[in-house]
């Protein structure tokens, strides 16, 4: 059964990227269809495809699959190499990646991932500084624990996918998440499928304006490589 995965602008949508990333680092062949964000509030719009009014959403015939984290889980069991083989590795990576999932909110809402600028972000308080401090710690302990060099081992899973919006906040807002974290930054950035979203994202002519506006309010704009 074929698979269609929907998802939003390149520019803007973190959660979108992840089982995208996954699905392409991975070979999963998917239909790719995007439906932007074209209000400050796009949940009736999205309701059509969504049961949350959110995406990603994936869909194999009849069934629908929703959130980047249950598309993970579903994609899990029916594709390896979703996660790592070694168990120690793999229960790590679960760890991590739920972490992620759940956790970050304040990274989240004051750098609001935008791939085709460049901003000097006003300086961080106490509790962003913190979960900064916690992206560069769970990265160089992946890399060293598992001997990189992706985050769980040799090979690309789920915890890369679901760090790798993150990647392009970092290089964004220019976040010092240490030195074996900013060397993992800079190994996503160049995966051939980061490659292909970062290209899409810079050719997007559309904005959405909440979406500009958080931005504005995040820094002073340096760049903006967009279209």
């Amino acid at each position: 059964m074929a698979y269609t995965l929907i998802t939003a602008n390149r520019n803007y949508s973190s959660w979108s990227l992840r089982p995208w990333l996954l699905m392409r680092a991975l070979g999963i062949p998917f239909e790719d269809r995007i439906e932007p964000f074209l209000l400050p509030d796009n949940y009736e719009a999205f309701r059509a495809f969504s049961p949350s009014g959110l995406v990603p959403v994936l869909i194999e015939g009849t069934r629908t699959v929703w959130d980047s984290f249950g598309i993970v889980l579903y994609l899990a069991e029916r594709h390896a190499g979703v996660w790592p083989d070694d168990a120690d590795a793999r229960a790590w990576a679960q760890c991590a990646t739920a972490e992620m999932h759940a956790g970050f909110g304040a990274v989240r809402e004051a750098y609001l991932m935008n791939v085709g600028v460049r901003v000097a972000p006003s300086p961080p308080l106490p509790h962003l500084e913190q979960q900064i401090a916690r992206l560069g710690e769970i990265w160089a302990e992946g890399l060293a624990r598992f001997g990189g060099p992706w985050l769980a081992g040799e090979a690309f899973t789920a915890v890369d996918a679901f760090y790798a919006p993150v990647a392009f906040r970092v290089r964004t807002y220019g976040l010092d998440v240490g030195a074996a974290g900013a060397a993992w930054v800079a190994r996503v950035l160049e995966h051939p499928a980061m490659r292909e979203w970062e290209d899409a994202a810079l050719a997007e002519s559309w904005r959405e304006a909440s979406h500009e506006e958080e931005l504005a309010a995040a820094g002073t704009l340096l760049a903006d490589h967009r279209a």
